[in-house]
């Protein structure tokens, strides 16, 4: 059975108003072409799985983007060549930079099936385990010190807690260093990930 994230509602209410008609509508495609397609979010953006992940959708300032996670296998290789920005459509600015909802709905149809069947895009190389980044001594004592700071960055996932941690060490002049734990401090305390300026911002 198909199940609804409420975080992925909470996103498109928060995202521009152009962008609102164009996730609601690549939401209902996915659903129409996966019945028992499931929503959730990765590295802080919409994404749809069913048997691994399907594709994904986000929201910019000034465009949207959707991609198929097996695209290679989904397209023509002529025509992903055609392609520009992100996503398998490139930049969507509006319902009209959209192939029409049959057709999108096919290539949901035939990502899911590749799904189903367990085939793997060819020549990918499967992900590699990271071996976690110890908290530096400054960003331990800064974190003792702010209490809201402390609370956000404890509650992150790892993927977030690890875009701090490479951000400051691996700052190359100690100048550099200091200027990005100051930063990292504030956002933390204002409950910000370390990429927040790419999801759609507070009304």
């Amino acid at each position: 059975m198909a199940t609804k994230d409420p975080r992925i509602d909470a996103y498109i209410a928060k995202s521009a108003e152009f962008a609102k008609p164009i996730l609601n509508h690549l939401r209902n495609v996915v659903h129409a072409g996966c019945p028992n397609v499931e929503e959730t979010l990765k590295w802080s953006m919409p994404h749809f799985d069913y048997k691994g992940i399907l594709c994904g959708m986000a929201a910019f300032k000034e465009h949207c983007a959707f991609g198929f996670w097996k695209s290679e296998l989904i397209f023509d290789r002529d025509k992903q060549g055609e392609k520009t920005g992100m996503g398998s459509f490139g930049c969507i600015k509006s319902l009209k930079d959209l192939p029409n909802e049959k057709t999108l709905i096919g290539y949901v149809k035939k990502a899911a099936a590749l799904n189903e069947a367990g085939i793997k895009v060819p020549g990918r190389a499967q992900p590699k385990k990271r071996a976690p980044i110890p908290v530096p001594d400054d960003l331990a004592a800064a974190l003792n010190k702010n209490a809201k700071a402390r609370k956000t960055f404890e509650s992150f996932p790892p993927s977030h807690r690890r875009e701090y941690l490479e951000w400051i060490t691996e700052a190359k002049r100690e100048e550099t260093r200091k200027e990005r734990l100051a930063k990292t401090m504030k956002w933390l305390a204002e409950g910000k990930s370390r990429n927040w300026k790419y999801t759609p911002a507070k009304k």
